[in-house]
C-alpha cells in the first residue's frame, strides 16, 4: 500500500518532531561528494548502506529509492546547491506509520577534504515515533558506514 506523506521544506529539519544529526569527516572535497548524492542517484546503491536501487524520475527533481526489506520511496528534490546542501522529501511510501520525512545532506569544507553533516527530520504516529528513536543507533551506523563507503568509492574515481 502506497500512503502520500505530507509535503514539508527545509525548516522541518528544526521542527519534526525526530530529528537526528549526524556529522563525520571525509577526505573527498565538497564538490565532488555533492556530484556523487544528486548527479550520480543511482551510484548510491553502490555506497549508502541499506540502498538497493535507486534513479532519478521525470526531469530529475524526484528520486524512486528502494531499501533492503522491500521499503520504498518517491521522493522531491527540495535544496540542491552544488558543494553545500543537497535535501529531500519523500512523498510516498510503503513504510507504515510515516507521516513526513526529510533528509538534507549538508557539506562544508574541512581541510582539503569535507565535513558532512546529515540531518534526518521524521513524523508519524506515536508508534513510528517510537521506533525510529530505538532505530537512532541504527541510522548513525549506516551514515558513518555509508560515507566512508562514498569516501573510498570518490578517491578510487
Amino acid at each position: 500500500m502506497v500512503r502520500r506523506l505530507r509535503p514539508v521544506g527545509l525548516d522541518f529539519v528544526g521542527t519534526a518532531p525526530v530529528r537526528f544529526v549526524f556529522t563525520r569527516e571525509m577526505s573527498a572535497p565538497p564538490d565532488a561528494v555533492f556530484r556523487a548524492m544528486a548527479e550520480d542517484v543511482p551510484g548510491w546503491s553502490e555506497w549508502f548502506a541499506g540502498v538497493t536501487y535507486a534513479r532519478p524520475v521525470g526531469d530529475g527533481t524526484r528520486r524512486e529509492v528502494r531499501l533492503k526489506g522491500g521499503t520504498r520511496f518517491l521522493e522531491t528534490i527540495v535544496a540542491a546547491e552544488p558543494s553545500t546542501v543537497y535535501a529531500y522529501r519523500v512523498d510516498e511510501t510503503n513504510a507504515p506509520g510515516v507521516g513526513a520525512l526529510l533528509e538534507e545532506w549538508r557539506f562544508a569544507p574541512a581541510g582539503t577534504g569535507t565535513r558532512v553533516r546529515w540531518s534526518w527530520a521524521a513524523d508519524g504516529s506515536a508508534v513510528f515515533r517510537f521506533a525510529l528513536r530505538l532505530a537512532r543507533p541504527g541510522l548513525q551506523r549506516a551514515f558513518r558506514d555509508s560515507v566512508v563507503a562514498l569516501d573510498r568509492r570518490l578517491s578510487v574515481g
